[in-house]
């Protein structure tokens, strides 16, 4: 049986004291855009733990496929149904392996013990342990590992015994850098430099860890005091959405993006929080609030809410721009879509967000939102309070829905101080290119392992 091909890679090629967000340091890191490795040899599995890290890893894998057709690639989605592959699935350019667990915390059950204590009993553990035995034999067949997440892909990847690649996406230490700092969470980081764990950086020093990537520039400096090599190219997250210019049939409305999530049934009430608190907001033009939502199953469910809130429909689509269905309460105009949040994002003056990754991505977009805290199990106070540090205070959480509708308007009143708060948060968030970036990195490096 074929071992995983070994990476002779030099600390120095890696490590960058000043590696800017979306700049490469190309003095430092050599990268190869030749993809003369055959398809045998260039066998990678993609592990992934969450709906923002299935995101990242499929924006990496399709990188990866542009730079390499003929590159063999696999991903199994530890948590989800991983639906982002589809597309990448049905092309026929990346196989998912695996079968999806249902988990009620959805995924978060590291947020609460009673999180946790339910997924046990929907079978995480056993879960766990189908996927573990799928790792182990695509490592003893060869394949290297792409670990996206936090600890639980790193630590599967390393026990794996292949060489493996590590982007560490859902930790920053800007959510303990920002804000009060008086919490033991803060101290404790505070100790260690990092928000990284001592058990999470000896994993990253493994021999056979060819590529640590973080999300941030601040990150990167804290895991290098730890004597890690750490790259932070750009936030992946930031890659393939549309910024095109709001149609001039919108123009004259004041617009919101309004994210729901997408865990049910708790989009559900999130939206209904949301719609309610959005009917109190005052200003003086007609308001569109722009829907884009991740499933068409959720449409019954929707409509229901919106008739029992008092909107009428117009049953009139606007399908050139992916507006199913607009529906109107006075001057608000509710405008309903299936997977157009990457068309959309960018027609936004403010966000009212419910949401983990898609709140990410339009504040990288310079678009300042507020969020409304629920019970949960995704978006919950807890959850909302380290978004907003992370993200520099561009993402406002609100304890009622009229203190949503002020900051709102506020914002909506205030063009200097919406640019400003949405210019902190984008440059939290940091440029697109790091998916491209990241694909060369893992391309070069196979390269030099066969040459």
């Amino acid at each position: 049986m074929k071992a995983a091909p070994r990476f002779e890679l030099g600390i120095k090629d890696l490590q960058s004291s000043a590696l800017p967000l979306g700049h490469a340091a190309e003095n430092e890191i050599c990268i190869s855009t030749s993809n003369g490795i055959s398809q045998a040899e260039q066998n990678l599995l993609f592990l992934s733990n969450g709906h923002g890290e299935d995101t990242i890893a499929c924006r990496v894998i399709e990188a990866l496929h542009e730079i390499n057709p003929g590159i063999s690639l696999e991903v199994l989605p530890i948590v989800g149904e991983g639906k982002v592959f589809a597309k990448l699935v049905e092309d026929g350019s990346l196989s998912k392996i695996g079968s999806s667990t249902f988990l009620p915390s959805g995924g978060f059950s590291n947020q609460s013990f009673s999180g946790l204590v339910l997924d046990v009993k929907a079978g995480l553990f056993r879960s766990l342990w189908r996927q573990w035995i799928l790792i182990r034999n695509s490592a003893r067949n060869g394949r290297i590992i792409v670990a996206v997440g936090d600890l639980l892909p790193l630590l599967l990847a390393w026990a794996s015994g292949a060489d493996y690649f590590f982007i560490g996406t859902p930790k920053s230490d800007y959510t303990w850098t920002s804000g009060p700092r008086f919490s033991f969470s803060d101290f404790y980081h505070r100790l260690k430099g990092t928000e990284w764990d001592p058990w999470e950086y000896w994993l990253m020093r493994s021999r056979r860890c060819k590529m640590v990537a973080v999300r941030d520039k601040i990150t990167a400096r804290g895991l290098r005091n730890h004597g890690i090599a750490v790259v932070a190219p750009g936030n992946p997250m930031m890659d393939g959405i549309d910024k095109s210019d709001c149609p001039n049939d919108f123009k004259k409305y004041r617009r919101l993006i309004l994210l729901c999530g997408s865990r049910l049934p708790e989009a559900y009430e999130n939206f209904k929080k949301l719609l309610i608190a959005i009917q109190l907001i005052q200003v003086s033009s007609p308001m569109a609030v722009f829907v884009p939502l991740n499933s068409s199953s959720m449409r019954k469910k929707i409509e229901f809410i919106l008739l029992e809130l008092g909107f009428t429909s117009t049953n009139k689509s606007i399908s050139k721009v992916g507006i199913l269905r607009e529906w109107n309460k006075k001057s608000l105009n509710i405008l309903i879509g299936f997977h157009q949040f990457s068309a959309w994002a960018n027609w936004g003056e403010v966000g009212v967000a419910n949401a983990g990754t898609a709140t990410e991505q339009l504040v990288g977009l310079g678009i300042p939102c507020v969020s409304l805290p629920g019970k949960g199990p995704q978006f919950n106070f807890n959850f909302a309070k380290r978004q907003s540090r992370l993200l520099g205070g561009a993402v406002a959480i609100s304890k009622d829905d009229r203190t949503l509708a002020k900051r709102v308007e506020f914002l909506l009143n205030s063009d200097l101080d919406r640019e400003f708060i949405g210019l902190k948060g984008s440059q939290r968030m940091g440029p697109e290119g790091g998916s491209q970036y990241l694909a060369r990195i893992i391309s070069t490096k196979m390269s030099q392992a066969l040459q």
